[in-house]
């Protein structure tokens, strides 16, 4: 009886296999392969494996050995190679998972950025639609957070463990007992400390890679083209209307995109305002509504658990604009009701008499920009 050809192996047996002469196919997915590779390896995704390993390994007597993330997928592609005629196929036990955990010697395809491969991120990494070049992004991202509190302190945890490499915070305030029912990124032995301070400390002891820039100061109209200056998105966590127009009118001069939420007691909205391809705030609510109608928090309550959600929401359409990815909330209002669990949708549309982003504030920005470009001529 003919021996079986196919062999399960270690990584060391593997190496001297491979130093042997031995071809290597590496049959893991085209975003596996960009997270990582051994040196030599030809990749031979599993439903290509019958149709393309004769142009690979063209002589069947040749040893070969196959590796996958974990061992399974290359012990069925060996079979399918014995099928095949091929005499000697070794199948490494572990995958390239064992092999690096062995601290062995492995290489990044050419143009990877450095950095995009840390397995902090693994779970992005094998994502086809993050992958390392996603997760470059998101390191190379700079995100400003306008309030720490009940909004900021879900949204600025998740940002910084997805890997967004800069994250800007600006709030004056201090932590108070009564912040914590909700703000989770602060603690009571930091009662009194400044908020910028409490939320850096949260997010370096969770992400060191993290750069986090504070600012402790209020935005106003003074204040704000500095601020945002130099950022790629900001997120809305502030709980005043002026503060919400003066943000607003400074995104909409230096377009840049910006994802809003509030909330009031059991209910939470959320949009994206990207200048000039949808509606901005001042499309949406054109005047503040008299105080009697809106109250803030500290007057009307919150249950905790609404700027939670809502903030990881805003985290999640953040990551989305950076990486470039589905459909995000850009022209739609999303409600939700914690009441009774409900998500409802309304569509916005750009007011063309917008004074922020209107046809004549349009007008009025295409000009400055002119004159600026004929001045530095």
């Amino acid at each position: 009886m003919r021996a079986d050809p196919v062999h399960e192996i270690s990584p060391a047996q593997a190496q001297e296999l491979i130093d042997r002469g031995a071809a290597l196919l590496d049959t893991r997915e085209q975003h596996e392969w960009r997270a990582g590779h051994l040196a030599g390896a030809t990749l031979l995704p599993p439903v290509e494996v019958a149709a393309r390993v004769r142009d690979v390994v063209p002589d069947k007597r040749q040893p070969v050995v196959i590796y996958c993330a974990a061992g399974a997928r290359s012990l069925r592609a060996a079979y399918t190679l014995a099928q095949l005629g091929y005499q000697e196929v070794y199948s490494v036990a572990g995958g390239i998972g064992r092999w690096k955990a062995e601290d062995r010697p492995w290489e990044l395809p050419l143009n990877t950025p450095a950095g995009a491969t840390n397995p902090r991120y693994a779970r992005h990494l094998v994502m086809p639609e993050v992958g390392p070049e996603g997760q470059a992004k998101l390191q190379q991202a700079k995100v400003l957070f306008v309030g720490a509190g009940g909004l900021g302190s879900p949204g600025l945890l998740y940002l910084a463990a997805a890997g967004v490499g800069t994250i800007g915070i600006v709030d004056f305030d201090s932590v108070d007992l009564s912040n914590l029912q909700r703000q989770v990124v602060h603690a009571e032995n930091r009662i009194g400390m400044k908020k910028t301070e409490s939320a850096a400390m949260t997010i370096k002891a969770l992400n060191p890679e993290v750069k986090v820039v504070q600012y402790v100061e209020m935005l106003t109209d003074a204040n704000v083209d500095r601020l945002i200056q130099g950022y790629d998105l900001v997120i809305d966590g502030t709980d005043t209307f002026e503060t919400r127009y003066t943000l607003n009118d400074a995104a909409v001069r230096h377009a840049i995109p910006v994802v809003h939420a509030s909330v009031f007691r059991f209910e939470g909205q959320l949009t994206v305002f990207v200048p000039f391809e949808g509606p901005c705030y001042r499309c949406l609510y054109p005047t503040p509504p008299p105080p009697e109608l809106a109250p803030g928090c500290s007057v009307a309550g919150v249950l905790g658990v609404v700027p939670g959600v809502m903030g990881l929401l805003q985290a999640t359409e953040a990551i989305k604009v950076i990486l470039g990815l589905g459909d995000p909330l850009v022209g739609r209002l999303l409600i939700w009701d914690a009441l009774d669990g409900t998500f409802s949708e309304v569509k916005l549309r750009r007011d063309p008499s917008c004074p922020a982003c209107g046809v004549e504030a349009l007008a009025r920005q295409a000009q400055t920009v002119d004159a600026a470009f004929a001045t530095a001529s």
